[in-house]
């Protein structure tokens, strides 16, 4: 219960305020005029706002309890993604969408330390409860799928009340998942602290280390977001009615719910970068899928394998900490990944939105698939950090 509760919160911070842009960029981007590549920069300003909040954290949560980040997160996000809904101005839409991206990563990676700190509560079932954290995207992205139809109306910037109604979902949300960051927090169990170093706790464990598994997750920082971004564009290009991308948007949320029960016992036995690794590979065939096959078919198979799998891969990093690190180090090294995470997603948007502006959208997504398999190489080269004792 703990844990689905928790998940509410990465569904505000990816599925409601990251993931809903997907279905509010034809809109809007037709509504104001922007190319791809700007309609990418959006994407982009969010996930550095995304890099601002993971470097605020790493001072921050030296000083400050991870609830209490936690709820500041989502307070932040619910009161600016009402704001995207008060204006029409693109300068004024990229600081907003800076600031709803420091607010997505107070609570994402909050969160993660929360749901690393639940798993050890119970290490018998830690790869689900982290799996389930991240899984509740699949939630706000379900959400998104319902509500953006339904709220863009046939009037003069639409749009934008789609934006104060996903606010409004934020907000509800929020109830729940402090309430769940509450009970954790006060609970700080940690009988799981052996875990990785063995109690070796006091000189931190260096990056350069792990390198290769924080390379790999960038690769899929790089590549996740090109198709989150522009899947829908693609979808609605190929002459995809609305019905059809909405049922693509509501399975892809659905299968990412479901994933945490998937990819459990992979989390729980892989302890160097393998599982990154085959999830990687895992996405670059679900993103390759669309751009060669424009069918409603092919775009289902494409959704219901990415959504199965790429909020895994962010739950592999967790389970990676929490089983090569000791638990005084878990908030930095969450907090490694999600930089390298926020990195990438800089970098993706503009890139694939200029590739697509260039040559099209079916070579942008292309080009995805092939990141995300260097992403894939990359990380099977990651050794685990220590023996692991049997548990």
């Amino acid at each position: 219960m703990l844990a689905m509760a928790l998940s509410l919160g990465s569904a505000i911070a990816l599925g409601l305020a990251r993931f809903s842009y997907a279905l509010l960029l034809p809109p809007m981007r037709l509504d104001l005029t922007w190319t791809f590549a700007q309609a990418g920069a959006m994407n982009t300003a969010n996930a550095f706002g995304y890099l601002l909040g993971a470097l605020a954290f790493s001072r921050l949560s030296m000083h400050v309890a991870s609830r209490t980040l936690f709820v500041a997160g989502c307070v932040l996000t619910a009161a600016l993604m009402a704001a995207s809904g008060a204006t029409v101005d693109t300068d004024a839409l990229l600081a907003l969408r800076v600031a709803t991206g420091i607010g997505s990563a107070l609570i994402f990676v909050s969160g993660g330390v929360l749901a690393a700190r639940l798993a050890s509560m119970s290490p018998r079932d830690a790869g689900l409860l982290i799996g389930l954290y991240y899984g509740g995207t699949g939630w706000g992205i379900v959400i998104s799928s319902i509500v953006v139809p339904l709220t863009v109306l046939p009037v003069m910037h639409g749009w934008r009340f789609a934006w104060l109604a996903l606010a409004a979902a934020c907000a509800a949300f929020s109830g729940l998942a402090v309430w769940a960051a509450s009970r954790i927090e006060t609970a700080r169990a940690h009988p799981a602290a052996r875990h990785g170093a063995n109690a070796s706790s006091g000189v931190p464990v260096q990056r350069r280390r792990f390198a290769l598994v924080l390379a790999g997750y960038g690769c899929f920082g790089i590549g996740y977001i090109g198709y989150m971004t522009f899947i829908v564009a693609l979808l609605r290009n190929a002459g995809m009615s609305a019905g059809v991308v909405s049922g693509f948007y509501v399975l892809l949320g659905v299968a990412t719910v479901v994933s945490a029960r998937m990819w459990s016992g992979l989390l729980d036995r892989m302890h160097g970068g393998q599982a990154l690794a085959i999830l990687n590979a895992l996405l670059a065939a679900a993103t390759v899928i669309p751009a060669m096959l424009a069918h409603p078919l092919a775009a289902f198979v494409s959704g219901m394998l990415f959504g199965a799998t790429f909020l895994s891969a962010v739950a592999s990093t967790t389970a990676f900490v929490r089983h090569n690190l000791p638990a005084s180090q878990w908030p930095r090294g969450i907090n490694a990944f999600t930089i390298v995470f926020a990195l990438g997603q800089i970098v993706g948007p503009v890139v694939i939105g200029r590739v697509s502006d260039s040559v099209g959208l079916t070579r942008g997504l292309v080009y995805s698939a092939l990141v995300l398999a260097a992403g894939a190489l990359l990380a099977r080269c990651q050794k685990p950090l220590y023996k692991q004792d049997s548990e």
